[in-house]
C-alpha cells in the first residue's frame, strides 16, 4: 500500500499575473489550508491578488517569498526564468520543488538546472490554457479546468517533484501529459505558436480594408482572438522557440503554396479534395483537444433582449436541479433577442431542460 500523499504546506507563486493569479485562486478555493505566498515586483499587483483571494500574503522580496516554500511556481515570461532562478537558488528550502509554466521548456529547464542547488528538485510544466487578457484582473480559478498540463521531466525531476506538481495539476482540475522538453517545444510550435503568428498575419492582411472589416463575422474574430495577446510576452516565447517555430512556419507556407497552385491552375477536383481533407481533419480535432471532457448534449434557445432573460433561464434550470455544463451566447440583436447554446452532460439532463424551458414558454430545440 502506498503511503498517503504529503501535501505542501506552503506554495510560492513568483509572478502573480493571469497564470500565477489563476493558480493561486484555484488553490485557495480548493485547498484553503495550504498557504499561498505571492512574489511580484509590483506591490499594487500583490495587493490586488490578496483582494481577489489569489494569495494569502505577498512580498516584493524574492528571497523572503521562496523561503520555506515546499513548491515554488515560476509564473513569469521565459526570458526572466534564468535571472529569477539564480536569484532565488540560495534561499530554497531543503527538499523544495521548483516548477514553471513557461510556454517553452528546453531553455527554462537549462536555465533553472544551471543554478538549482543539490537539495532542490525541478519538474517543468506548461498549462495549455490562457486568455488574450493579461494581469491579475483577468485571473480565473477555473482557467485550468479540464485543460491539458504538459509536464516535462529532466534528470532533476525526483519522485517528490512528480508528487507535488501532479498534485498541483489535479487540484486545479487539469490533466497531466508527460513529454520531454524537446517534444513539448516542437508540439507547441505547431499548435500554439504558429496559430498566433497566423492570427497576426491575418490582422496585417486586413489592415486598411475597411469594407472587409465591416463584413467580418464571428469566425474571423474567433480565429484572430489570440492576436490580442501581449506582444512583449509573445516576442520572448517565439525567440525562445525559434528553430521549432521556423519549422512550423515552413510547413504552413508549403501547404499555403500548394493550395495557391491548385487555385491558380484551376485544379477543381484536386482543390476540393484538399479542402475535404481539411474538413475531415477539423472534425477530428475536438476529441484530441477536449479528450478529457465528456461530449455535451446541446440545447439552443431564443430569449428576448431584456434584463433578466438569461437569469430566468438559469434560475428555472437550477430550481429543477439541472446543471448547465457549458453556455454560449451565439448572437444577439439589440432590442429583439438572441440565441443561446446550453450544454448538458447527458441526454437525460438535456431532455429535462427542454421540458422545463418549454413549459415556461421559452423557445428551445436540440442541436
Amino acid at each position: 500500500m502506498n503511503p498517503p500523499m504529503r501535501k505542501p504546506e506552503r506554495i510560492c507563486l513568483v509572478g502573480v499575473g493571469l497564470i500565477g493569479g489563476s493558480i493561486g485562486m484555484g488553490l485557495i478555493q480548493r485547498e484553503p489550508a495550504v498557504e499561498v505566498v505571492g512574489v511580484d515586483v509590483d506591490a499594487a499587483v500583490l495587493a490586488a491578488a490578496v483582494r481577489q483571494e489569489a494569495i494569502h500574503r505577498g512580498t516584493t522580496d524574492l528571497a523572503q517569498g521562496v523561503r520555506g516554500a515546499d513548491l515554488v511556481v515560476l509564473a513569469i515570461p521565459p526570458g526572466e526564468v534564468g535571472v529569477v532562478a539564480a536569484a532565488m537558488a540560495a534561499h530554497l528550502a531543503p527538499g523544495a520543488v521548483v516548477t514553471d509554466v513557461a510556454s517553452t521548456k528546453k531553455a527554462p529547464a537549462q536555465a533553472i538546472e544551471a543554478c538549482l542547488p543539490e537539495h532542490a528538485a525541478y519538474l517543468g510544466g506548461h498549462p495549455m490554457a490562457g486568455s488574450e487578457r493579461a494581469g491579475i484582473a483577468a485571473a480565473d480559478p477555473y482557467l485550468f479546468e479540464n485543460a491539458v498540463w504538459a509536464l516535462t521531466p529532466t534528470g532533476r525531476s525526483t519522485a517528490r517533484a512528480w508528487e507535488l506538481v501532479s498534485w498541483l495539476v489535479a487540484t486545479l482540475g487539469a490533466h497531466p501529459l508527460s513529454l520531454s522538453p524537446a517534444e513539448h517545444d516542437l508540439a507547441v510550435a505547431a499548435t500554439s505558436h504558429l496559430p498566433y503568428l497566423v492570427a497576426v498575419a491575418l490582422i496585417h492582411t486586413l489592415d486598411g480594408h475597411e469594407a472587409a472589416l465591416k463584413l467580418a463575422g464571428r469566425g474571423l474574430r474567433d480565429v484572430t482572438r489570440v492576436a490580442g495577446s501581449d506582444p512583449r510576452l509573445w516576442r520572448e516565447i517565439l525567440l525562445s522557440n525559434k528553430e521549432e517555430v521556423l519549422l512550423a512556419l515552413a510547413s504552413f507556407r508549403r501547404h499555403l503554396n500548394e493550395l495557391a497552385a491548385l487555385l491558380e491552375g484551376n485544379k477543381e477536383e484536386v482543390l476540393e479534395g484538399a479542402l475535404a481533407r481539411g474538413r475531415e481533419g477539423r472534425f477530428r480535432l475536438p476529441a484530441g483537444l477536449r479528450a478529457y471532457l465528456p461530449a455535451l448534449e446541446e440545447v439552443v434557445l431564443t430569449i428576448p433582449d431584456r434584463p433578466g432573460s438569461l437569469a430566468l433561464v438559469t434560475g428555472l434550470l437550477g430550481q429543477a436541479g439541472i446543471n448547465i455544463a457549458d453556455i454560449e451566447i451565439m448572437g444577439v440583436r439589440e432590442g429583439e433577442g438572441g440565441s443561446v447554446r446550453l450544454g448538458f452532460a447527458g441526454e437525460e439532463a438535456a431532455a429535462r431542460a427542454l421540458e422545463v424551458l418549454g413549459a415556461a414558454g421559452i423557445k428551445c430545440r436540440r442541436r
